[in-house]
């Protein structure tokens, strides 16, 4: 099949030829090889916007404004213009170089308030209805305040704004408010969106907010996992407590000279259940399954309690600290949540910290499995089920991101790293580190499919993250034999940046199904940036 790179021959035998069953769409992505993003506009003409990424479905581009107040949406066009000269690739007009060749305006809109900001790392997209979700804080406050119920060492952010938008439009559609919360929005790190529902994780209060996205543009609460995961959970433990409650004032009533006593103990009482002296209850799950996980490793007795003192008693306070540190949808009823310590779940480096893995069944409220970091079992199924870990969206396009599950150049890179590892422990922890992936962190753009074409994936790569700018072009070349250099691209400007002391970093916005890219090079500084536009010609 396209035994020949000629896309000419590839159109016609796309007429004569029916493509195998569910291969329809690899089939077309490799006329991607012939229509590649050749040519380079530097620093072009551009409003100061921060430019966040492409719709999954290309119909948008997401930017913000410098202040982190307004949002600013464009949808992609493609560059038009007529020629008098006779050279078959004639001089663009000077036009063409201009930003608003490519990209309309559509509509800004504010939406963060005098003491609140744009958090331009997170943007999520709602494909079939064409909502954006998007989101605005005021500042974090490191030293905070204890609060009942908030883990100590999280940090708090006074208000955090959830805002649903109709991006057709601009609409507003709905707002969810967190007060005195923190969210991890960086990179979409604290929210997870899985066909039409919403899993929002609560660091400070240890509590997962799960939300529905209706059709109507409202969001609508569900239920809320973390210290309680039934939704009667807290009804009947305000019943039990009023039991116990009036069970007391019949001892009152009964021991007179013992009235002030039992004043105390029901004070004491009150006390301990403001501070929370009871375990989450999913930590008493958590807690729960490693004891008879332990428990069924041995048939014998006595063997059995000697294996719980070692593992499970011995390291229980351990346990018992644990917070939740993230959490992705796996399916409509199991959530994949990463523990570990209170720094991990804060700092920027939690590599090298300890952290454990459960899968949660939200209809019966149990935990179905627990890994740690190290576990070789859970690194087998990532290495051969990674598609389950970061398909979550009803996208088509999403579903065509390359991984070591679907791809043999990304397994055979893979089994090189683990291979040259000389640790496969490290390598096990490394790999896991990724887990639970961000949602809709990656491109889904066929230049990045490492069937085609083959990069330096430490320059350029799917994943939706800063990196540094190299003065050198990033090559492309195709996996077909001989292996031909298909198309470059630059960041910055075309003669180099004079200033070679300052470090650069630079980002890339692939359009998902059209040979179009926007690379933002800028200092670590925030000067005005360097924006290139690559397309074909």
């Amino acid at each position: 099949m396209f035994s020949s790179g000629n896309v000419t021959s590839r159109v016609f035998e796309r007429q004569i030829r029916s493509s195998p069953p569910g291969a329809s769409v690899n089939r077309a992505r490799k006329f991607y090889e012939n229509l590649v993003p050749s040519h380079t506009l530097y620093d072009v003409e551009c409003p100061d916007h921060c430019f966040r990424k492409f719709t999954e479905d290309g119909l948008f581009l997401i930017s913000f404004s410098r202040n982190h107040q307004e949002l600013v949406v464009y949808r992609p066009s493609w560059l038009t213009y007529t020629s008098v000269s006779d050279d078959t690739l004639p001089p663009l007009p000077r036009r063409a170089s201009r930003f608003d060749s490519f990209f309309t305006q559509l509509y800004s809109v504010n939406l963060a308030s005098a003491n609140e900001l744009i958090c331009k790392d997170f943007f999520l997209y709602f494909p079939s209805r064409r909502f954006g979700l998007f989101a605005t804080s005021t500042a974090q406050i490191h030293d905070s305040a204890p609060s009942p119920g908030a883990v100590p060492g999280v940090p708090s952010i006074d208000k955090i704004t959830f805002v649903l938008l109709r991006l057709d439009d601009g609409v507003v559609l709905d707002e969810r408010v967190f007060v005195h919360d923190f969210v991890n929005l960086a990179y979409n790190m604290g929210v997870f969106m899985y066909d039409d529902l919403l899993a929002i994780l609560s660091l400070r209060y240890q509590k997962i907010h799960l939300l529905q996205i209706r059709d109507s543009g409202h969001l609508v609460d569900a239920r809320a996992i973390g210290y309680f995961c039934r939704e009667d959970d807290e009804l009947f433990l305000n019943s039990s407590s009023q039991a116990m409650m009036m069970t007391t004032t019949q001892d009152k009533n009964k021991q007179q000279n013992r009235e002030d006593d039992g004043d105390n103990g029901l004070n004491h009482t009150q006390l301990n259940a403001d501070n929370n002296s009871f375990l989450s209850g999913i930590k008493q799950r958590l807690l729960s399954f490693i004891f008879r996980e332990i428990w069924n490793e041995e048939s014998d007795n006595t063997v059995r309690v000697q294996s719980l003192k070692k593992k499970f008693y011995f390291h229980f306070q351990d346990y018992v600290d644990l917070i939740i540190w993230k959490v992705q949808f796996l399916d409509r009823h199991h959530l994949l949540i990463k523990f570990g310590s209170v720094d991990g779940g804060v700092g920027r480096n939690a590599d090298h910290l300890p952290a454990f893995f459960a899968v949660y069944n939200m209809e019966t409220t149990d935990i179905v499995a627990f890994y740690q970091n190290s576990a070789e079992d859970l690194y087998q199924l990532f290495e051969q089920f990674s598609d389950h870990f970061t398909v979550s969206s009803s996208s088509p396009f999403m579903n065509f991101v390359t991984s070591h599950s679907n791809s043999v150049h990304a397994l055979e890179q893979l089994k090189y790293l683990k291979n040259k590892s000389n640790s496969f422990s490290q390598f096990v922890k490394k790999m896991l580190v990724s887990l639970p992936f961000s949602c809709q962190s990656q491109s889904p753009s066929p230049y990045f499919d490492q069937s085609l074409f083959r990069f330096d994936e430490k320059l350029i790569s799917a994943a939706d993250r800063h990196r540094q700018s190299s003065d050198n072009p990033i090559k492309f070349i195709s996996r077909r034999k001989p292996e031909t250099l298909k198309f470059k691209i630059k960041p910055g400007p075309e003669c180099g940046s004079a200033d070679g002391r300052s470090k650069k970093i630079c980002s890339f916005l692939f359009h998902p199904h059209l040979p179009l890219a926007i690379s933002i090079q800028q200092t670590l500084f925030m000067p005005p940036s360097v924006v290139n536009i690559h397309f074909r010609r």
